[in-house]
């Protein structure tokens, strides 16, 4: 293969070090390419390009890599754009898990009001991204790791022409979480999970060639009568023979929400609190290793562990050496490969992936029990891309109404001033009045 221009909008996070890991444990893949690391933050970028050139130095890759803070500059003539930036930091990920439970509601990263004010900042960026790209790099490719990934996707693929792909390994990982909860191999389970990013159901689930459901719901049974309360893995475990499906492990804070508000309630500090009490030694670590002649992430010091968004090296490989290889990805429903769901909306499904593009494949409907969730969270979804792409405070404040744990509209209003109020700085002003 000819080598290709990789632009890494994130390239200084926390999340970085192991990212580029991930694409020099491929390097083979990548010979020949250049890899343009871009962020706000010049010293981190140092730190993330010193990482990468040293693991690649040792393991004899053809693979270039520079930095800039201009990302226009950075886009001229790209093949692929990978993205994966948190606008506001950790700090603001402490907003979205705080403020709503002041009003009777889970805080959280991609859920609930924390996911949809997410949602804005994260479009709000990326609105200019796409626009960047249009003009320096139409032909590209945007592989998109920001979250929240589905709602991101759904605004870029209405309102750009930009081709776009988002990712998470959640349907890689979840259905392998509620197994070993089983006391089963994953190693042995075939599972395919669909609908939307976090909130998905297996529709195919077999293990060891049989019937995965019937352990399942033995295990679960067992569970039970122990009398005990259930830990949060569990109580996925219960969903799943509740439901006769494999769940996402976000659905926790749909089908036991109680559950999820009295633990949030009860931590000593967000999950935000305990990310920002680490990044210090995770730099630590990391300017060690930038030093190293052969860098070595230690995964108890490194953000998300030594390897990090292998499923988007997965699929950019995927994409420029034509490999036909199937993976999860989140792009619209073309041709109504989910059935029962809107043929605009984006959906995350299986695919295969290939120099031509990404062709999703068609699956099995959601059975009705499940799908009422999935399609008012779709909705949702698609009011809320529309209102953070170009919308208004009342378009915003819909679409919150919309979402099914807020539930009220004077708890959408309350939320929502207070929250876009510690956000103002990241979202447009049409959002706020």
């Amino acid at each position: 293969m000819a080598g290709i221009k990789l632009v890494y909008i994130g390239g200084g996070s926390t999340r970085a070090p192991g990212t580029v890991a991930a694409l020099v444990e491929r390097g083979a893949a990548f010979a020949g390419s250049e890899v343009v690391l871009v962020d706000l933050d010049i010293e981190r970028l140092d730190v993330v390009r010193r990482i990468a050139e040293g693991m690649t130095a040792a393991r004899g890759h053809d693979i270039r890599f520079r930095t800039t803070t201009q990302r226009a500059e950075a886009l001229d003539d790209a093949n692929v754009v990978l993205t994966s930036f948190r606008p506001g930091g950790f700090e603001a990920r402490e907003l979205d898990e705080t403020i709503p439970l002041r009003h009777g509601v889970i805080g959280q990263e991609t859920q609930g009001p924390g996911g949809f004010f997410m949602a804005l900042r994260s479009i709000a960026v990326m609105r200019d991204i796409v626009g960047e790209m249009e003009t320096h790099c139409p032909a590209a490719w945007l592989v998109n790791y920001t979250n929240p990934v589905n709602i991101v996707s759904e605004a870029v693929t209405h309102h750009s022409p930009v081709r776009c792909v988002s990712l998470c390994e959640g349907p890689l990982t979840f259905p392998a979480d509620v197994a070993r909860t089983a006391g089963l191999d994953p190693a042995r389970l075939r599972a395919t999970m669909v609908g939307l990013n976090h909130t998905g159901w297996s529709v195919e689930h077999e293990y060891a060639g049989g019937d995965l459901l019937a352990l399942i719901e033995e295990s679960a049974a067992r569970l039970e009568r122990t009398g005990r309360p259930l830990r949060r893995d569990e109580l996925m475990l219960h969903l799943a023979a509740s439901m006769g499906s494999l769940p996402s492990a976000y659905l926790y804070y749909y089908y036991f929400a109680d559950h999820a508000l009295d633990a949030a309630r009860r931590a000593p500090r967000t999950r935000a609190r305990e990310i920002m009490s680490e990044l210090d030694d995770y730099w630590t670590h990391y300017g060690e290793q930038a030093d190293a002649a052969d860098p070595q992430l230690d995964p108890r010091r490194s953000r998300g562990g030594i390897l990090e968004l292998e499923l988007a090296v997965d699929v950019i490989d995927a994409i420029v050496n034509d490999r036909g290889t199937t993976w999860p990805v989140n792009v619209p429903n073309r041709g109504g490969v989910l059935p029962g769901f809107p043929e605009d909306l984006v959906v995350e499904i299986s695919a295969r992936v290939c120099a031509a593009g990404i062709e999703p494949m068609h699956v099995p409907a959601l059975p009705t029990h499940l799908r009422g969730l999935i399609e008012s969270l779709g909705a949702y979804q698609a009011s809320t891309a529309e209102a953070a792409w170009s919308g208004s405070r009342r378009d915003g404040l819909r679409a919150l109404a919309s979402h099914p744990l807020v539930a009220t509209l004077p708890r959408a209003e309350a939320m929502y001033d207070e929250m876009a109020s510690a956000h103002r700085a990241h979202l447009p002003s049409r959002l706020l009045s």
